[in-house]
């Protein structure tokens, strides 16, 4: 014959619980954060600006790789527009600008005005382009590292905590069921 046995478990919140319970609830929910597109709204934020993020990691290899949507210029100027001045990215895209304004504005004319080498001032604006590619990628790379860390950050886990109001065993266990 079968029966039926009921187990009652008391359910702490997090506050409640000691350090060291504390401590076992927080390594068993170090990703809770970041368990699931953590990055999303910052590859939307790159799309606004003309930039298509293709992959990243803020591990070992430490990369962000992607391409813009547009044009190099078209991205720096929507950055203008979209990103504040303290922004690294703002920066970066200020700095592109000039830089292409000075490579057309020293580029050699005739005495016609016209551009002596098309050829030779495409491959510095292409120059440039890539420049700005690779130091826009490095820009967001950084701003996912950042928000990697402040997401697996024991502050971040514990307003997850506290804003979920997760139940916990005596012993920091989770779910405590």
């Amino acid at each position: 014959m079968s029966q039926v046995l009921t187990k009652t478990v008391t359910a702490y919140k997090y506050d409640e619980l000691s350090d060291s319970a504390k401590e076992k609830a927080l390594e068993k929910m170090y990703d809770i954060n970041v368990d699931h597109d953590w990055w999303e709204f910052i590859y939307e934020d790159a799309k606004t600006i003309g930039l298509k993020i293709t992959g990243f990691d803020v591990a070992c290899a430490s990369y962000c790789n992607g391409d813009f949507l547009a044009s190099a210029e078209e991205t720096a100027h929507k950055i203008e527009k979209e990103h504040g001045e303290n922004c690294e990215t703002f920066k970066t895209a200020k700095e592109y600008l000039k830089t292409r304004d000075e490579i057309i504005g020293t580029a050699p004319r005739d005495e016609n005005g016209d551009f002596e080498s098309e050829y030779d001032l495409d491959q510095a604006l292409n120059s440039a382009d890539k420049e700005f590619l690779r130091s826009l990628l490095k820009d967001y790379r950084i701003i996912l590292q950042k928000d990697y860390e402040y997401f697996t950050s024991r502050k971040a886990i514990e307003e997850t905590i506290r804003a979920n109001e997760y139940d916990f065993t005596e012993e920091g266990k989770f779910p405590a069921l």
